[in-house]
């Protein structure tokens, strides 16, 4: 059996008698699938040999293993394990390992946040936020971000008990909501007021439940959404972030590439990994951009330099071998899997602090930069609009107030001054 020969007889005798023994062939073959060294392979198999000789002690069937199972092994029995050794019992190490056997189970179908809570907490929120994917159409970040809060909502007046809407007063909303931001900004709380409202009218939409009051009494936050001053980079920023990828290992070339695609063309970074090889007409110099946002899709003009980073990236850099066909895909174990929005976030990171820029963060800093560069060259509202795929003008108007040139043209004297 692949990575369990190294075994000592103990681990090995665990896992041969334990519920997972049918899964533990399959396990390793996933694993040496994936792309990992054959020295990792066994530590992960010892892993969830520990795990499987916890399962035997505890009389748990494998048809209960999930998150919540794995988190209790985790979180209660590694600090205090006493099995005998040589096991594992590296937190890190211990928690990768039995990630790939849920998947390798097919369990994982409760997310990440809920695994410490009751069951009838995870129901609420599974069934509240596929209503929000299936039903409002929602992106899925939209759907984890109000998920948590809802869950931490029915954590803190329901804790452990059965949830039970009737249960809920005017008091216990005014009370979450002026207490769940903790000194966060006021968007938090205006998004926290939001999502509550999208909760109840959920409630009364599947169970006819009477929330009109309590909807009523969720209170408005003061926000003002024209206020703020989009961030943007000069030209020569733009190029000095661009001028610190070295493009000479792989993922410095990947990087590049995704680089040169929120800088070019504005992208989300959710819209840059969602990117597939059939989305490319390179006859035409075209890049589909599927499933943003608004879930529409958009064709848009592909830039020489954006396609030469791109094809650089795919002759060099992603291996032939991959049969993903996602664009951007990692190149170490899970190899070929790919690649998701935090890889962009830490690309675009690193780039800022190798460039000095302490204080600067996140990608749309970028896609600010690229309607402030479209307005100077004399592009109106519409055509910014078009680039950044906005379904609405409206979202568009922010950036005319970094539209210099022509609010200097409307600008009345300032009160006092000479004419």
């Amino acid at each position: 059996m692949v990575g369990l020969v190294p075994l000592r007889p103990q681990p090995q005798a665990w896992l041969w008698r334990s519920v997972l023994c049918p899964f533990a062939e399959r396990y390793c073959e996933y694993l040496v699938e994936t792309g990992y060294a054959a020295g990792t392979v066994n530590r992960y198999v010892r892993c969830v040999a520990h795990f499987a000789h916890w399962l035997t002690k505890h009389r748990i069937d494998v048809a209960r293993v999930d998150e919540r199972i794995v988190c209790r092994f985790v979180n209660d029995h590694l600090p205090r394990c006493t099995c005998p050794d040589p096991i594992p019992r590296s937190r890190t190490d211990v928690s990768a390992a039995l990630q790939h056997l849920l998947v390798v189970l097919a369990a994982r179908a409760v997310p990440r946040f809920l695994w410490t809570e009751p069951d009838s907490v995870q129901q609420e929120v599974c069934r509240f936020t596929e209503y929000l994917k299936d039903v409002c159409g929602l992106a899925d970040g939209t759907c984890y971000q109000r998920g948590r809060i809802v869950r931490d909502f029915l954590h803190q007046h329901f804790e452990r008990r059965r949830v039970d809407v009737a249960q809920l007063s005017i008091q216990s909303i005014r009370r979450f909501v002026t207490r769940y931001p903790g000194g966060c900004k006021a968007g938090t709380a205006h998004v926290a007021c939001v999502t509550l409202r999208s909760y109840l009218r959920f409630r009364s939409m599947q169970y006819n439940d009477r929330v009109e009051e309590l909807i009523a009494a969720v209170p408005n936050v003061a926000g003002w959404r024209l206020a703020g001053l989009p961030e943007t980079l000069s030209e020569a920023e733009i190029e000095q972030f661009l001028s610190s990828f070295e493009r000479v290992t792989a993922s410095s070339l990947r990087d590049y590439a995704m680089a040169r695609c929120l800088a070019d063309l504005g992208l989300r970074a959710a819209e840059v990994v969602r990117i597939q090889l059939d989305d490319l007409n390179w006859r035409e110099g075209t890049l589909q951009i599927r499933r943003t946002k608004s879930r529409r899709a958009y064709v848009i003009p592909l830039p020489e330099p954006t396609g030469r980073a791109i094809a650089d990236y795919v002759r060099l850099a992603r291996r032939s071998t991959t049969t993903s066909r996602s664009l951007f895909v990692r190149h170490y174990a899970p190899a070929d899997v790919p690649l998701g929005t935090g890889r962009v976030h830490q690309a675009v990171h690193a780039a800022y602090v190798r460039c000095g820029w302490t204080e600067q963060s996140g990608t749309h800093l970028l896609r600010h930069s690229v309607a402030r560069r479209l307005l100077r060259s004399g592009s109106s509202l519409k055509e910014v609009a078009d680039v950044l795929c906005h379904q609405s003008i409206d979202t568009t108007a922010i950036y005319a107030k970094i539209d210099l040139r022509n609010l200097e043209a409307v600008a009345l004297p300032w009160p006092g001054s000479r004419s």
